[in-house]
């Protein structure tokens, strides 16, 4: 079981996972903590522009995706890791409807279901999502990913899995390599990722034993790159 480090708190080659620490100005370093899991304990995190693409990396102290959560053999109660990239930008810009939470890009593992857009499988690799976050004090790190409410028909983008929660399935080039995980997003698809702020998360996410509202919440915190989920990383160029 990973170690519980702040509950309530809030790639795709190698040139992705070579970019110097140098390189990452505005990125956000965070001392190690010997109570959180080495693949989980983030020491830095970044979000940079090279040419037409955004890379957003993060490095822990361990071999980043080497933990992964036990398959139960059932939806309900199923759980989930993440590697999680909390931004300002706007739900509006991934594909949602305006202004409906905290919109971020996890990198996340759960081997008991699928949710890759059009019926694709998923379960038992390593990949990204856009979520929408917001607090629900249901959930045991007061978070959620957004449910949709029955009956409603919000806007979704082309490749949301069909599942009644904000959260969007696409296929971008990710990549594990050592003690970094990185992924790769043309910036066309995230023209509003250049001037935006944020976070770095590690998280353990679970699937409501019950199947209702909330459906998805973050169950742990394992660690938050500034602390505080103030977002003080900024998006630069690299260099």
């Amino acid at each position: 079981m990973i170690r519980r480090f702040a509950a309530g708190a809030l790639a795709a080659g190698t040139t992705l996972l070579c970019l110097t620490a140098g390189a990452l100005a505005h990125s956000i370093e965070a001392p190690p903590a010997q109570a959180v899991a080495p693949s989980f304990d983030i020491v830095e995190t970044s979000i940079v522009t090279k040419g037409d693409v955004a890379v957003f990396t993060t490095r822990v102290r361990g071999e980043a995706g080497k933990d992964k959560p036990d398959a139960t053999g059932k939806f309900e109660g199923s759980e989930v890791y993440a590697y999680v990239w909390p931004t300002s930008l706007d739900s509006g810009e991934i594909g949602f409807d305006k202004a409906q939470g905290i919109v971020a890009l996890a990198v996340t593992f759960h081997p008991d279901f699928d949710d890759a857009a059009n019926g694709a499988k998923n379960r038992h690799v390593w990949h990204p999502h856009w979520v929408v976050l917001a607090k629900d004090e249901a959930c045991g790190a007061d978070l959620k990913v957004v449910d949709i409410p029955e009956g409603t028909k919000p806007k979704v983008p082309e490749t949301w899995p069909g599942v009644p929660l904000l959260i969007d399935s696409p296929t971008y080039p990710t990549e594990f390599r050592g003690d970094a995980v990185g992924v790769t997003i043309p910036l066309e698809l995230i023209s509003g990722i250049a001037e935006a702020s944020f976070d770095g998360v590690t998280a353990g996410l679970k699937v409501n034993g019950n199947l209702h509202a909330p459906l998805l919440c973050v169950a742990d915190v394992f660690k938050v790159a500034s602390g505080n989920l103030s977002l003080p990383g900024k998006v630069v160029p690299a260099k």
